[in-house]
C-alpha cells in the first residue's frame, strides 16, 4: 500500500521541515513553509534516472565518442552558447516579464528548417502562439505546438512525434502526478526538471526550458535548478530600450563570457552584428561629458559610450549615481581623481550612465569613465576620434589590460584616430593598424595629455 509523507518545503531556498515554521532558518524568509505530499511505494525503493544495469569503468575505457552540436540559424544565440546546441543538454532561459523570451524562443524555432520542433506552451493557447507567430515571420512544417502542463501526457507525444529539439515555456507550470503540489512550487519543479533531464539524456532530446525570475531579478525555483541543468542563459535588458542581451550564466560546453545583443523591432528580435556602431552615439557637435571605452565581452570587442554629468551640489549633500556601472567601483575612482589629481569632488555631484542600457563590468572601462568625469568637470569636450582602454588601480597607475589587439582593431575599424592605454601594455610587433596610440602610466598623465 502506498505510503503517504507529509512536509513542509521553504517555496524560497527549499529548506524542508517536518512540521510548520514561521521563519526559515536557512534563507530566513517569513511565511515561505508550504505544506507538500509525496506519495512512496515501498520502503527503501528508489528511481534512478540511468541504467540500472551500469557498471563502474575505468575513465580511460570509456569511448571517446564526439557528438556534434547542431548549428543555429541564429548566430548572436550560437555565440553564447559556445558554438551550437549539444544534443541532450538542457538550456535553462530566464528573464524579465515581458523582456521577450517567449519571443525569442520561438522566432529561434521557427528559423530552424532543418529540426523537427515542439514547442510545449503552458502559458498560451495555440491560437495565441499561431498569432504571435505569424507577426514574427514564416512558418516551416516542422513545428509542432502543444499546450500541455502534465508531464505524463507530454512524454507521451514526444515518443509519437520524436522530435529533434523540445521546447518548454515555462518551467513553472509544468506539473508531474507524482507530486502532489502546486505547479511552480518547490517540489514540482525539483520532480518535473529530474524527469524532463532523465528523458533529455536516454534520448540524446536538447531541451530549452523558460524560467521566470522572482523580484529580486534571480532565477524562480530552488538554486538547485540552476545546477541540474547543464546551461543557465539571463535575458537582460531595459524595457525603455530597444536592445536586448542574452548572457550566460553557466555553461558546461562552453564560455560563461559570451553575449548575444538583439534589438526589439515590430517583427521580433533582430540580432545586433557590429553593436559598436548602434551604442556609440553620432552627433553633428561635441559635448562634455561623453568618453568613448573599449570593452570586451568574452571574445567580441564593443565601443560604448560613457557619459558623466559633473554639477555642484545644490542640496547639501552630494549625490552619487551610476546606470549600467558598479556604484562602488565609481566612488574609488572618484576617490582616486581626487588623491592623485587634486580634482575636487568632495562637493559635486556625478551622475554617471553607459549609453544604450548596457552594462558595463569590464575594468578597462575606468580610464574611460575617468576622462568622462574630467571633461564634465572641466567644461571640455573629448575628441570623438579618441578612445581608451586601461584599468585604474588605487594608487592612481593605469593597468594593462587583456586582449588589447582586438580592442584597437575594432577601434581602427570604426575610424577612431587615437586610443589611450598602459603604458607597461605589450603590443603584438607584427599588428598593424591606423590610429596613434598613447601609452600613459598614471591617471594624472592623462589629464595633461587628454585637453592638449
Amino acid at each position: 500500500m502506498a505510503k503517504i509523507k507529509t512536509r513542509y518545503v521553504c517555496q524560497e531556498c527549499g529548506n524542508q521541515s517536518a512540521q510548520w515554521v514561521g521563519k526559515c532558518n536557512a534563507c530566513g524568509n517569513w511565511n515561505t513553509f508550504v505544506e507538500e505530499k509525496l506519495e512512496k511505494t515501498r520502503k527503501g525503493e528508489l528511481q534512478s534516472s540511468l541504467d540500472p544495469n551500469n557498471k563502474p569503468i575505468l575513465l580511460k575505457e570509456v569511448e571517446a565518442g564526439k557528438q556534434p552540436r547542431m548549428t543555429i540559424h541564429n548566430k548572436e544565440l550560437e555565440r553564447v552558447l559556445g558554438g551550437g546546441v549539444v544534443p541532450g543538454s538542457l538550456i535553462l532561459f530566464g528573464g524579465e516579464p515581458g523582456i521577450g523570451k517567449s519571443t525569442l524562443m520561438l522566432q529561434t524555432a521557427m528559423e530552424q528548417n532543418d529540426w523537427k520542433i515542439l514547442y510545449i506552451s503552458g502559458e498560451e493557447s495555440a491560437t495565441q502562439i499561431r498569432m504571435r507567430a505569424e507577426r514574427i515571420g514564416a512558418i516551416h512544417d516542422q513545428l509542432y505546438v502543444l499546450a500541455e502542463t502534465n508531464t505524463d501526457r507530454i512524454f507521451t507525444h514526444i515518443d509519437d512525434i520524436q522530435p529533434d529539439v523540445l521546447v518548454i515555456d515555462s518551467i513553472q507550470t509544468i506539473h508531474s502526478s507524482t507530486v502532489e503540489s502546486a505547479p511552480g512550487s518547490v517540489s514540482q519543479i525539483r520532480e518535473c526538471t529530474a524527469e524532463i533531464m532523465k528523458k533529455a539524456k536516454t534520448e540524446n532530446l536538447p531541451v530549452f526550458l523558460i524560467g521566470h525570475i522572482t523580484k529580486e531579478g534571480s532565477l524562480a525555483g530552488p538554486k538547485f535548478l540552476e545546477h541540474m541543468v547543464d546551461v543557465v542563459l539571463q535575458f537582460e535588458g531595459d524595457r525603455h530600450h530597444s536592445y536586448r542581451i542574452v548572457r550566460g550564466i553557466k555553461n558546461r560546453f562552453g564560455s560563461t563570457n559570451e553575449l548575444g545583443i538583439f534589438e526589439m523591432v515590430g517583427s521580433g528580435l533582430r540580432e545586433v552584428s557590429n553593436p559598436s556602431e548602434i551604442l556609440i552615439h553620432q552627433q553633428d557637435e561635441d559635448l562634455s561629458g561623453a568618453a568613448i571605452a573599449v570593452t570586451m565581452e568574452g571574445l567580441r570587442p564593443m565601443l560604448i559610450e560613457i557619459q558623466a554629468l559633473v554639477s555642484s551640489a545644490v542640496y547639501g549633500t552630494p549625490q552619487r549615481s551610476a546606470t549600467g556601472f558598479d556604484i562602488r567601483r565609481m566612488n574609488m575612482l572618484l576617490a582616486v581623481l581626487e588623491k592623485r589629481c587634486g580634482f575636487k569632488l568632495g562637493m559635486k555631484d556625478v551622475f554617471l550612465n553607459m549609453a544604450g542600457g548596457i552594462r558595463v563590468d569590464d575594468p578597462s572601462s575606468d580610464l574611460a569613465v575617468i576622462a568622462a568625469i574630467l571633461s564634465s568637470g572641466a567644461d571640455m569636450s573629448v575628441a570623438r576620434d579618441t578612445c581608451f582602454a586601461g584599468e585604474v588601480g588605487l594608487s592612481g597607475e593605469v593597468r594593462p589590460v587583456n586582449r588589447v589587439d582586438q580592442r584597437i582593431a575594432e577601434a581602427d575599424k570604426l575610424g577612431f584616430k587615437r586610443i589611450f592605454i598602459s603604458k607597461q601594455q605589450q603590443l603584438n610587433k607584427e599588428f598593424k593598424f591606423k590610429l596613434k596610440v598613447v601609452p600613459i602610466s598614471k591617471v594624472s598623465d592623462l589629464l595633461k595629455t587628454l585637453f592638449e
